[in-house]
């Protein structure tokens, strides 16, 4: 029963947040208060209070049915605490990076009450305990004057409506010119800041009174809206549709979307195909690219047609002993595809190599680069990932690269040390998996091939595209500009494969075959369950209890559930919270925005950081969690990353992970819900790609009528790009 809805203040210190949301700053904490014995439950929007910390709380009382009495609040303002208790548990809270629980503590049984005084005024003194040196001493002070600076950035950025996590980004990109970028276009933070797109940026500056009409707004939402179709994959979108959704999105009459589309074509931010400098805006140009897609996409045709005019560098060979080596070499005996491949491969200049698992793709290219290597030419393998890089290496012997590690990316600069004027040193070069390269990516990587290189392109054109814009080796093989070898044969040895029949069945439109005795059926099952729930609970039974027991799998690192949602009883989301609560409830814990994370949970990176040299679709897992500088410990195979607590948004756990995140990797087992429930990403692509990633078990959880609509459904959704008419030498106007 509510008491009064007068506002009043209340006074105390924060003891613990039992929840906290990053995304709108929604909090939940206990608070000793004044003149009360039993702690008090706040809610509300506080901006990063800490245990320890005083505060001083504007709200009203009032009672909720399930959970009592509580104090909402309306605002709130930081006081330091006063008590010897209330500072150590203010600094043990994490708040200061270089102080964690044990420094605090050090730190009061030292200076007392009078430790923050000491921190603020006379920071020489920390020498005074023990385990503080000159380099810790440093540390306290940056993140002490940092915390002041970001408590001010704050203060003004709660009243516009940003979370706190929001807000050390801002602070760490602006400094103390946070306040007024912000204020004078807070549309910058949607291009400058991950995490923060048009929408928050939005509500921002309907805050700060900026018209929804403004030409500040209506340019940037431009920009937003052809970012949100690149991430569907759309190298570009045609004008009139454009125009439509930018003034459905933006609420704004169409009529006053046009100058816009000059105004920022005119600063080179977007390409309208064919509108020439100056010239008035034609609607019948069709073509609206972002300005970087634009020259990728006119990059990829040029390079390539540039590689294929320069003569082929290789003094000739007697190529029906050269295969014949190989064979004798390699002990296996080639099909006439294969046989095609080796010549085509010594023959051309650039070539793609396609075909499904089990086709002999990896022989082909231990096959190539061995009478590479026969004939002295120097080699360079390289993938897309640094899973698909390792695979490589373990299948060829010869050390292969990510294509950012082999194009050296320069984090500082932003760029590829490796170009058109540093190019690579190879006579051969080799990409696996090309069909997960997009646009921007194959740009870079063609600039830095030299002319003289042969270059072979391998994929699988049939596996879903890109996760970034374009369809890059589709568009290339459809153009009909390169030599291109189709591998569709089944390998003996592969055909004791399950998972290997099963997915050619499916990207062939049938259905996969499920065996009655399972003895007959090693590595391929199907589970029917009709309800989600269920499914649910089937999922994390097989990872947790029946997959380990019976095939001494280990259930976090061997197992990956994939699946084609987010959302959903079965969609990732929800799938992480509940495969992590079965399969680490771990004790070391940080929750940040609602979400835990743990020692020991494995986790994916979902976006690249090339300063970390880590990428989008990196799986790794957490070794520790350290409080008292603010870090999480990634373990990335082998390599340890770390993390600043702030950077965190860039890491989601992944004991399941999308159908699209797993492109080029491989795992021992894969489980995959197949549900009604997913009917709008029921696709015969995705249910491929997610069966290819299996190495030696794959389990369908679902029904066999999704699955029969998955199947059916062999048609994905269109990309907008002009790559194959630029390639075909057809008019893309």
């Amino acid at each position: 029963m509510e008491k009064t809805r007068t506002p009043l203040d209340i006074k105390g210190q924060i003891e613990r947040i039992t929840y906290s949301n990053e995304e709108n700053g929604y909090t939940i904490a206990k608070m000793k208060v004044q003149g009360r014995t039993d702690l008090t439950t706040i809610v509300g929007t506080l901006f990063s209070i800490t245990p320890g910390e005083v505060v001083r709380l504007s709200g009203y009382w009032d009672s909720h049915p399930k959970y009592g009495e509580q104090f909402k609040v309306v605002s709130c303002e930081s006081l330091l605490p006063a008590t010897v208790k209330g500072i150590e548990k203010y600094l043990g809270s994490g708040m200061i990076k270089g102080i964690g629980p044990v420094m605090a503590k050090r730190l009061v049984t030292r200076f007392e009450g009078e430790t923050l005084n000491v921190i603020e005024h006379d920071i020489a003194r920390l020498h005074e305990v023990s385990g503080i040196g000159e380099k810790r001493v440093d540390m306290i002070k940056t993140a002490w004057e940092e915390q002041k600076d970001i408590r001010d950035v704050m203060i003004f950025l709660q009243g516009q409506g940003v979370s706190p996590a929001y807000a050390v980004k801002i602070y760490r990109h602006y400094g103390k010119d946070s306040v007024h970028i912000v204020g004078e276009n807070p549309y910058r933070l949607a291009t400058d800041i991950f995490g923060i797109g048009f929408i928050i940026a939005d509500r921002i500056a309907e805050k700060l009174g900026i018209p929804k009409d403004s030409l500040i707004r209506t340019e940037a939402g431009i920009l937003y809206v052809l970012h949100q179709l690149s991430e569907e994959g759309h190298v570009y979108y045609p004008y009139e549709p454009l125009v439509k959704k930018c003034s459905e999105v933006l609420e704004v009459e169409e009529a006053k979307i046009p100058y816009a589309f000059e105004v920022i074509a005119r600063d080179k931010k977007i390409i309208i195909e064919g509108q020439q400098d100056g010239a008035p805006l034609n609607p019948d140009h069709r073509a609206v690219y972002l300005a970087k897609f634009h020259v990728s996409e006119l990059g990829i045709a040029s390079r390539i047609k540039t590689l294929l005019a320069f003569p082929k560098q290789l003094k000739l060979i007697n190529l029906d002993q050269a295969i014949e080596w190989v064979q004798k070499d390699l002990k296996i005996a080639f099909s006439p595809q294969q046989v095609a491949a080796v010549k085509t491969s010594v023959n051309s200049k650039v070539m793609v190599v396609t075909g499904g698992p089990g086709t002999g793709k990896t022989t082909i290219i231990n096959a190539i680069i061995r009478i590479y290597h026969k004939m002295g030419q120097k080699t360079l393998l390289a993938a897309p990932t640094g899973r698909a890089a390792k695979r490589m290496t373990e299948a060829t012997g010869h050390s292969a690269k990510t294509i950012h590690r082999l194009l050296e990316f320069s984090p500082g600069g932003g760029t590829f040390k490796k170009n058109e004027t540093n190019p690579l040193e190879a006579d051969l070069i080799v990409i696996d998996e090309t069909s997960m390269v997009d646009t921007v990516l194959m740009y870079h990587f063609l600039k830095a091939v030299p002319v003289k290189s042969t270059l072979i392109l391998v994929g699988d054109i049939d596996q879903l595209p890109s996760v970034g814009p374009g369809n890059v080796l589709k568009d290339i093989i459809d153009a009909n500009c390169l030599p291109t070898v189709r591998l569709n044969e089944i390998f003996r040895q592969s055909r004791r494969s399950m998972i290997i029949v099963n997915a050619h069945r499916v990207n062939s439109g049938q259905i996969p075959l499920f065996a009655h005795d399972e003895e007959h059926l090693k590595d391929f099952y199907f589970f029917t369950v009709e309800e989600p729930e269920d499914a649910l609970a089937k999922i994390v039974r097989l990872c947790k209890n029946d997959i380990p027991s019976k095939y001494h799998y280990d259930p976090v690192k061997d197992i990956q559930v994939l699946t084609p949602m987010h959302r959903g009883v079965v969609g990732v989301g929800n799938l992480n919270v509940e495969l992590q609560k079965e399969l680490n409830p771990g004790k070391e814990e940080l929750v940040r925005g609602g979400k835990s994370l743990r020692s020991g949970d494995k986790v994916m990176q979902i976006r690249n950081n090339y300063d970390k040299d880590v990428y989008n679709g990196d799986i790794g897992m957490v070794l520790r969690i350290d409080q008292e500088n603010q870090e999480v410990m990634i373990d990335y195979d082998g390599r340890c990353v770390a993390y600043e607590y702030a950077d965190l948004d860039e890491i989601v756990l992944a004991y399941a992970t999308s159908v699209h995140k797993s492109q080029g990797s491989e795992y021992p087992v894969v489980v995959i819900p197949v549900m009604t429930q997913h009917y709008m990403l029921l696709q015969r692509n995705l249910l491929y790609t997610g069966i290819t990633r299996g190495k030696k078990l794959v389990v369908l959880v679902g029904t066999k009528k999704a699955l029969a609509i998955a199947i059916k459904n062999n048609k994905p959704q269109e990309r907008y790009t002009r790559l194959k008419d630029r390639l075909a030498g057809s008019p893309v106007l």
